[in-house]
């Protein structure tokens, strides 16, 4: 279990969370859903360890961050972040095949190759494995870091607004692979979303972040109601 106690964060002098407590499930896809600027990237940093709390705790399995050197606590993460940018002169294969960086030699094995091949194809960009990877659309490298991800096969799995630059097919595509996966391995997965019916169809909870609170966590169908979107998002929704 990944567990979140009394956090506090502030973004400059700005609070962004305010003291509030939340848990994240093995087996299980989070999604953290609000307006701009209410903190959902600012915890997701702090739990990688890019973002040091003010006040608070966060703990893996028993294991507190603060206790922990962070290279050892980021090797348990596999983390996606917004910024897809990548201005190398790699192939997409060999980019992927760096979420094995910690285990990689000066030579790399077979094994790496081929399930590096396999996370391509999941996410169906096996045709374009030897393409340039800063010659790939917005939503290709997104894709492909998110192949990355999944070959790192971390205890948690936290992604950044995944589906931002991807068309309504490897949306679909990236969210249905990534909820099976999780679901198969165990993971504790945690993603930013600000599509309401992509968190609804394919996670299993839903955190309600709200100037610098935790308004709620809960199951979609129970958390997403009108009032709350009324109240949060400031706009009228029928369900």
């Amino acid at each position: 279990m990944l567990e979140v106690e009394n956090l506090h964060l502030h973004a400059g002098t700005h609070p962004v969370a305010c003291g509030y407590s939340v848990q994240f499930h093995p087996g299980e896809v989070t999604a953290i859903i609000g307006p701009n600027g209410c903190g959902k990237t600012s915890l997701m940093r702090a739990l990688f360890g890019e973002l040091h709390p003010s006040a608070g705790h966060i703990r893996l399995n028993g294991d507190d961050q603060r206790e922990q050197r962070l290279p050892v606590w980021r090797q348990r993460f596999g983390y996606m972040p917004q910024d897809t940018r990548l201005d190398l002169d790699l192939s997409t294969l060999e980019v992927v095949m760096l979420g094995r960086l910690d285990r990689l030699g000066m030579r790399v094995d077979d094994d790496t190759v081929l399930a590096a091949l396999n996370a391509l194809e999941a996410v169906g960009l096996l045709h374009i494995a030897e393409r340039p990877i800063y010659a790939l659309s917005g939503g290709q490298r997104q894709m492909a870091l998110f192949a990355q991800v999944l070959l790192r096969s971390p205890e948690v799995m936290m992604l950044d607004e995944p589906v931002s630059a991807l068309d309504m097919r490897y949306q679909v595509v990236l969210m249905d692979h990534l909820h099976k996966q999780t679901r198969a391995h165990n993971w504790i997965t945690v993603t930013i979303l600000h599509d309401l019916n992509l968190a609804t169809t394919f996670c299993d909870e839903v955190l309600v972040l709200h100037k610098g609170r935790a308004v709620c966590l809960g199951r979609p169908a129970d958390v997403l109601t009108e009032d709350l979107i009324r109240e949060v998002y400031g706009v009228e929704v029928r369900i």
